[in-house]
C-alpha cells in the first residue's frame, strides 16, 4: 500500500517502478483521484463550517430580536444540512476510490532488483552441492509413490477431486518427519546464529481484514477458498428468484453479491497471513523487534490460475503443508533481515544434503507484495529440472500499510511503519518430492536422509512390503 503524499512527491520515481514491473505508469490517474478526494472533502469542510458560523449568526439575530434575519439563516442552514449527506458521500466515495485504486498497485521492487518481464528475467545468485549420479533413468515422484503403494491420486480425486492425494504408510510419516525436522531446526538457535524463530499455531481461518493486509485481497481472492455459512430461509428464496432470473441481465452480479453476504471467513493460502497479522494494528517498541516467527500449517491455495500446469503428481495442491517463516524488523534491518532468512531456508536444505540454486527474481517475476525476492530452486532428477521449493521475500513497509502496524522510535515519540518478510522454511511437500527423487533407488525404494531418520524411528530406506 503506498502513501499518496509520497507518490506526489515522486511521481517520476514511481512511474518508473510501475514501468520496471510491467505495469502502465499510474501517478496521474492516482493524484487526479487524490484531487477529487481533495475537494471533496473541502467542500464538506466548508458546509461544516458555514453551519457553525450560521449558527452564532442565529443567536446575534436572536439577541437582537431580528426575527427575519433569524428565520432567513435558519433557511440556510436547513439546506447545508440537507445537502450534507450528499456532500459526506461524495468524500466517502472520493476516499474509497482512491483506497481501492492504491491497494490494487503491486509494491516498488528496490534498485538492485534485476528488470525483467518474466521468469527469464531471474539472476542465478548461488548454486549449492551436487546433483546426485544416478546409473539408471530416475522417476518421477509420483511414479515412485504410485509404485510403492503409499501416493493413492485416484482416492483423493473420489474424496475432493483433483489436486489432492492421499499419502500412505512409510511416505505419510516421512512427510511428517520433513515438517517436524524443518520445524525443530527453525526453533532451535545455531551457534551461526541463525534459526531461533518463535513456534506458533495460528488459525487457519481468518477475515476479510487480515487477508487484506497481507495483499491476498482483493486482487488474489479468485485464488483463495472461503467458508460460507447456510443461507437462511428469505436468503434461500432470494436466491431462488435471483438464479430463476426475476432480475433480468443483473443475475449473476446479484448472485455474486447475495454470495458474498454469505461467506464468513477465509483458508489461508500460506501462514505468512496469521503470522505477519499478529502486529497488525500495533505500536511496537524498538525493543521488542526483530520479532522472528514460525509455523507448520496446511495451507489452502485455488491455483485458478494454473489450469493445465503440473497436473501429475504433488507439485500444486489446493491442499500442502508448509513451514513459514516471518520476520518483523526496524525499517533499517530489513535488508540483512532477508538475507538471514534465505540463509536459514538453506540450511534445511543443505542438512538434507539436496542440490539447489538461488534466484534473485526479477521486477516482472516477483510476488505483489515484494519490493525483493529471493527463491530457492531444488533439483528433481525425474523431471531433470530445477523446481522452486523456498520463496524469502522483503515487502519492506507495503504490508505494514495495510494492517496499521508501527514501530516508536528509542526517543519515545517518532513513529514508522514496521518492515515485514516471509519466507518458506520450506515448503513440505516439495521437500518430500526433492527427497524421493534424489534418493531414489535403482529398484524404486527410497533411502531415508540421515537428518530424518531419528524422525523415522531409525527407519534407513522405504520399499514396498
Amino acid at each position: 500500500m503506498y502513501d499518496i503524499k509520497w507518490i506526489r512527491e515522486n511521481a517520476a520515481a514511481f512511474d518508473q517502478a510501475l514501468t520496471n514491473r510491467g505495469a502502465e505508469p499510474l501517478s496521474a490517474q492516482l493524484l487526479g483521484l487524490d484531487d477529487t478526494r481533495k475537494i471533496a472533502i473541502a467542500a464538506n469542510q466548508a458546509a461544516q463550517e458555514r453551519r457553525n458560523a450560521l449558527s452564532k449568526e442565529i443567536g446575534q439575530a436572536m439577541g437582537r430580536k431580528d426575527i427575519a434575519a433569524a428565520e432567513a439563516l435558519k433557511a440556510e442552514v436547513a439546506r447545508l444540512k440537507e445537502a450534507g449527506p450528499e456532500l459526506e458521500n461524495a468524500e466517502r466515495a472520493a476516499s474509497e476510490a482512491l483506497h481501492n485504486a492504491l491497494a490494487a498497485i503491486p509494491n516498488m521492487p528496490q534498485a538492485d532488483v534485476p528488470v525483467g518481464s518474466d521468469e527469464h528475467g531471474n539472476v542465478i545468485r548461488s548454486v549449492q552441492g551436487n546433483r546426485p549420479e544416478m546409473v539408471f533413468a530416475p522417476k518421477e515422484h509420483w511414479e515412485l509413490g504410485e509404485a510403492l503403494g503409499m501416493m493413492d491420486f485416484e482416492t483423493a480425486a473420489k474424496l475432493s477431486g483433483a489436486r489432492f492425494v492421499v499419502l500412505k504408510g512409510s511416505l505419510a510419516r516421512l512427510e511428517r518427519a520433513i515438517g517436524q525436522f524443518f520445524l525443530d531446526t527453525h526453533t532451535q538457535v545455531e551457534k551461526d546464529g541463525l534459526h531461533g524463530y518463535t513456534e506458533v499455531n495460528p488459525p487457519l481461518l481468518v477475515r476479510d481484514e487480515v487477508m487484506f493486509g497481507t495483499t491476498q485481497l482483493p486482487k488474489f481472492k479468485d485464488d483463495q477458498f472461503g467458508t460460507m455459512r447456510p443461507p437462511n430461509d428469505d436468503e434461500l428464496v432470494e436466491l431462488g428468484d435471483i438464479y430463476a432470473g426475476k432480475h433480468g441481465d443483473i443475475v449473476f452480479p446479484l448472485m455474486r453479491a447475495k454470495l458474498e453476504q454469505l461467506r464468513q471467513l477465509w483458508l489461508i493460502p500460506t501462514a505468512e497471513v496469521p503470522l505477519t497479522n499478529l502486529v497488525s494494528g500495533k505500536f511496537l517498541a524498538e525493543a521488542e523487534l526483530p520479532i522472528r516467527v514460525t509455523a507448520l500449517t496446511p495451507c489452502f491455495r485455488a491455483e485458478a490460475g494454473s489450469a493445465g500446469r503440473d497436473t501429475k503428481g504433488m507439485l500444486r495442491q489446493h491442499q500442502f503443508n508448509k513451514v513459514e517463516l516471518v520476520s518483523i524488523t526496524r525499517p533499517e534491518d530489513s535488508n540483512a533481515e532477508h538475507e538471514r532468512m534465505l540463509a536459514c531456508a538453506e540450511a534445511v536444505l543443505r542438512a538434507l544434503g539436496l542440490h539447489y540454486r538461488v534466484m534473485t527474481l526479477c521486477t516482472g517475476d516477483m510476488g505483489f507484495a515484494s519490493t525483493k525476492t529471493f527463491d530457492i530452486e531444488v533439483w528433481l532428477p525425474g523431471q531433470s529440472t530445477y523446481r522452486e521449493i523456498s520463496s524469502c521475500s522483503n515487502c519492506g513497509d507495503f504490508q505494514a500499510r495495510r494492517m496499521n502496524a508501527r514501530v516508536r522510535g528509542a526517543d519515545g515519540k517518532s513513529l514508522a511503519y514496521v518492515h515485514t518478510l516471509n519466507g518458506s522454511g520450506v515448503a513440505v511437500g516439495r521437500a518430500l518430492i526433492a527427497v524421493m527423487e534424489n534418493y531414489q533407488n535403482a529398484d524404486g525404494s527410497i533411502t531415508v536422509p540421515g537428518a530424518l531418520r531419528p524422525y523415522m524411528g531409525g527407519v534407513t530406506r522405504i520399499a514396498r512390503a
